[in-house]
């Protein structure tokens, strides 16, 4: 195998707020907020919108998503400027 070319991985953790599910795991992510962790130690922080805590499949449960603001913000980000 080529050496240098293999990302580096480091903890992360992921965490979906919707239901206070976090996991902390290994990842080549990149982001600028971080989390101080059970263990005491600062990680860095991805915030999901859905996880295995608040998916219905693993939930059992149905959840409302605001679709519509998505849908109206995905036309304003992809709309033609005039």
């Amino acid at each position: 195998m080529k050496k240098g070319i293999h990302p580096e991985y480091r903890p992360v953790v992921f965490q979906d707020p919707s239901c206070d599910f976090a996991i902390l795991t290994r990842s080549t992510i990149k982001t600028n907020e971080t989390i101080k962790w059970e263990d005491g130690n600062t990680y860095p922080l991805v915030k999901l919108e859905i996880s295995s805590g608040s998916h219905p499949f693993f939930t059992g449960k149905q959840k409302l998503v605001d679709s519509a603001g998505r849908v109206e913000k995905f036309k304003r980000k992809y709309s033609k400027k005039s």
